[in-house]
């Protein structure tokens, strides 16, 4: 009978360790809606939805180069960038031309970037760090240190509306999640892009052009990048080169309370999704208690510190 018990303590403590994310985005959502009464309506859901689904996205690209053991600092300014391009390139032709030379241009960033560091061997903190500061000079002087306004209506909408209620954001989010999680578990891609953060070196010794792979990573993360601009122009109605600063940080932050390992190998999108809603939660619970910018600051290090203690305590 106690072997029994000690058995079942086991499972559920097992289960517990694996699911640690989800059982503390669990607890959030508790503790949210005790705490305010306006936490559960709708239109609270769908506004924190509406308004995270850009960065979850990017923390969805910032995944896939974390999972090589990289790092890159420039997301931000690539969504910057993407949103002033696209702004622009609305302005003197189509939709679809525009939105493809957005996409584009993003791309040849984080080709530069993973160039660099896959080929040429740079460190992808210092690589991504010259990208960031580029990319965010080429947004100033695109738009000339001021917002461009955007009045393409598609574009207003698909930051804006909803479909059954479901903002077009949050939609365009899943998308990428359920994409992502299907490249990591049922393609070689996938298990390439990981096994390189597990252990490179034998990766590299069986024949795989590992840094075709490390390459591919950096496009896909800027890419991602790009339709976090085109949300946040349809969100904001301007393509601004002042958006998105810090949203490395909170990208890797995601990452990081979602499980992934910042050495490479092991993270997941649904995961580093969760650990998103975990940061978007704080942050609207406090909002909704009208607590300062500052703390929340603080309490979000503190909960990424806890978040990389886990992660060391379940590895050990």
């Amino acid at each position: 009978m106690n072997k029994t018990k000690q058995l079942s303590g086991a499972v559920i403590l097992g289960i517990a360790q694996k699911n640690i994310t989800l059982l503390v985005l669990v607890l959030l959502l508790v503790v949210s809606s005790i705490l305010s009464p306006n936490f559960l309506t709708a239109q609270n859901i769908f506004n924190l939805f509406r308004q995270h689904s850009g960065t979850a996205i990017v923390s969805i690209g910032m995944l896939l180069v974390i999972l090589t053991g990289g790092i890159d600092l420039s997301v931000g300014s690539i969504v910057a960038l993407s949103g002033v391009l696209c702004a622009y390139f609305m302005q003197t032709m189509s939709l679809p031309l525009a939105i493809l030379l957005t996409v584009l241009c993003a791309c040849l960033v984080g080709t530069v970037t993973g160039y660099f560091v896959s080929f040429q061997k740079v460190a992808p903190f210092v690589v991504s760090l010259a990208s960031m500061t580029a990319a965010r000079g080429i947004a100033y002087i695109v738009s000339r240190g001021t917002p461009i306004a955007v009045k393409n209506p598609v574009i207003l909408a698909f930051g804006k509306g909803s479909l059954l209620r479901i903002p077009f954001p949050a939609i365009a989010m899943i998308l990428v999640v359920l994409a992502v999680s299907f490249l990591l578990k049922y393609t070689s891609t996938g298990r390439f892009i990981q096994a390189i953060g597990s252990n490179e070196t034998s990766v590299r010794l069986s024949g795989i052009q590992v840094n075709r792979y490390k390459w591919l990573v950096y496009i896909l993360a800027a890419a991602c990048c790009a339709l976090a601009g085109i949300i946040s122009d349809g969100r904001a109605g301007v393509g601004s080169p002042n958006i998105a600063e810090g949203m490395e940080l909170d990208a890797i932050a995601a990452c990081v309370i979602g499980g992934a390992s910042l050495s490479g190998g092991y993270g997941t999108a649904s995961n580093t999704l969760i650990g998103m809603l975990i940061l978007g939660l704080i942050g609207n619970i406090m909002n909704l208690m009208n607590i300062a910018n500052y703390p929340q600051q603080v309490i979000k290090g503190v909960i990424i510190i806890a978040a990389v203690l886990l992660q060391k305590r379940k590895d050990s």
